[in-house]
């Protein structure tokens, strides 16, 4: 009577084993993505509410995020924010280059946050003065 498993066995574990690790890395990489996601929805939104209440006080928004609003993200983060102008940069350095369509005038703003998260291409999320957060970029989509 045997005991134990022969090499070619183990061999034809490991290997099975391997090929099923492979097949759910890019599921859990996009999903360790969304979950990046998520700073820049909770940081945009906590953007327009101090824009919001700068417009509350002194009638317009401001273009100055760190001056006139002192706003900077709570700890660690990894995403750009702001406009082209004035933002501060997380820990994935994504360049302010790619927050050109966030603007802010008198009467309305559209911040930009921006990050590689996922693949080559940037995830770029938007936030508006009635504080809608759109995906402008999706780094998701293949």
């Amino acid at each position: 009577m045997r005991k134990g498993f022969s090499l070619m066995e183990l061999l034809i574990v490991i290997t099975i084993v391997s090929i099923l690790s492979l097949l759910t890395v890019p599921s859990l990489l996009k999903t360790l993505a969304k979950a990046k996601r998520t700073e820049a929805y909770i940081y945009l939104r906590s953007l327009a509410q101090a824009q919001k209440a700068f417009f509350a006080e002194n009638g317009y928004y401001t273009p100055h995020i760190k001056k006139d609003l002192g706003w900077k993200p709570e700890g660690s983060f990894r995403y750009t924010y702001g406009i082209p102008e004035d933002n501060i940069m997380g820990s994935l350095a994504t360049p302010p280059s790619f927050l050109s369509g966030a603007s802010v005038s008198k009467k309305a703003f559209k911040i930009y946050a921006a990050g590689t998260i996922y693949g080559e291409k940037p995830d770029i999320l938007s936030v508006d003065e009635n504080q809608e957060i759109t995906i402008v970029s999706d780094s998701l989509i293949e």
